[in-house]
């Protein structure tokens, strides 16, 4: 039933004014949608025009709040039924690197999703999410249609046979910790990870972390080991740094008003860029080599989505291998 069309539907698709939608979402989805107007809702970037019969203005940010969680809700169930055994932690780490927008936006391009999205042309240039949005909004769409379990046949059939190597996502480590060390090296921003608690559970350890910029929590991790732990840390501290403004800003002023104090101290006037670079601390003798010449000027937003895409742009290349 769930690809079968009655031989009336199929004569009205081939006159229809939405026939070349109709085909191309049935490229996309291997079924014809039963009320398209939820999937053209789902291609709306918030920066276009259309409006409604009532004049509101349309855009797929519903849809995509919907499809945010039915595909947090599906993926669960897969990752939970495909890892027998495995423990919470791992199976939400799992699920985390194949919802996370970076994936989304490769898997909308790898389906050809990003043809068929509408924007205003200047504001797609400076959205690099736009296309992960509009994948969540597309399953938003679906389960309107269609209901849960054609959802989840679209992301088994579609996505995860064909596109995905769950095994290679599950175990592919993706190293946020030096992206952050990195980024922080390139801004002359100090950078720490302190452990905060140990516990136990169920006869195991369980380490806490925070990941510190400047002196301000930008992360916290809590895994199985220490090093996961900081891993989880370091991702939150990258997220934040790219997502909150005012703690962006006020790791740069506390950076600003510590370079000052140095000045203060050594009674020299020394320019802000030739301050030294503060050192990453993580225990009393780690202290890792820098390198003057890759420093660079403030990073925007911008340079941390970047540092963010590049730690996962291998791990998504060898999950079709």
């Amino acid at each position: 039933m769930f690809q079968k069309l009655t031989i009336l539907h199929r004569i009205r698709l081939l006159f229809s004014k939405e026939k070349e939608s109709y085909f191309a979402l049935y490229r996309i989805l291997g079924f014809f949608p039963r009320k398209i107007d939820y999937y053209k809702e789902a291609l709306l970037h918030k920066s276009s025009t259309v409006r409604s019969a009532k004049g509101y203005k349309l855009n797929n940010e519903r849809l995509e709040f919907l499809g945010d969680a039915i595909l947090d809700a599906i993926v669960a169930d897969i990752v939970y039924r495909h890892f027998e055994g495995k423990r919470e932690g791992f199976l939400t780490n799992t699920r985390s690197k194949i919802v996370q927008r970076e994936t989304l936006n490769k898997l909308a391009v790898e389906i050809g999703l990003d043809k068929l999205i509408k924007s205003n042309s200047h504001s797609s240039n400076h959205n690099s999410y736009m296309c992960g949005n509009a994948f969540e909004a597309l399953v938003g769409a679906i389960y309107l249609d269609r209901g849960y379990d054609a959802c989840m046949r679209f992301m088994q059939e579609r996505i995860l046979h064909r596109l995905i190597n769950i095994d290679k996502v599950a175990y592919k480590e993706v190293n946020f910790k030096s992206k952050l060390i990195e980024w922080s090296q390139k801004n002359k921003v100090a950078v720490e990870f302190r452990l905060v608690e140990q516990t136990q559970e169920t006869g195991s350890p369980v380490f806490q972390s925070d990941a510190l910029l400047e002196g301000f929590v930008g992360g916290t991790g809590t895994g199985y080991s220490k090093k996961e732990s900081q891993q989880l840390a370091a991702k939150q501290a990258l997220t934040r740094l790219k997502k909150d403004a005012e703690f962006l800003d006020a790791v740069f002023a506390a950076k600003k008003a510590r370079s000052v104090t140095v000045e203060v101290a050594d009674a020299t006037s020394v320019v802000l860029d030739e301050t030294p670079l503060p050192v990453y601390t993580e225990g009393p003798e780690e202290n890792p080599a820098r390198d003057e010449e890759d420093m660079m000027p403030v990073a925007d937003a911008d340079e941390v989505e970047r540092i963010i895409a590049a730690a996962e742009e291998e791990a998504f290349r060898q999950q079709k291998d």
